[in-house]
């Protein structure tokens, strides 16, 4: 089995995080600067929502009730069993 050697994120073309991703359990500290493990450039996950690697932010999830009419409900429902 092979030891893996340590990763030196500053010498691999990682971004430093944005405020946005404070909080994460994937931030890495090194030489006195934050790096995402699983990203370089952590601000273009940022810029169209919430990114799917945050370990911290969850998507918000609307619920919308839609009242059915129950008369059309069950003719419909009758319909397609025939």
């Amino acid at each position: 089995m092979q030891k893996q050697a340590a990763i030196n994120y500053s010498e691999r073309n990682f971004q430093p995080v944005v405020e946005k991703c404070e909080g994460c359990e994937r931030i890495v500290e090194e030489a006195d600067s934050q790096f995402c493990q699983s990203y370089l450039k952590p601000e273009s996950k940022w810029r169209l929502g919430i990114c799917n690697f945050a370990t911290h932010a969850k998507p918000e999830i609307k619920v919308v009730t839609i009242r059915i009419n129950p008369l059309k409900a069950a003719k419909r429902a009758s319909a397609q069993k025939i």
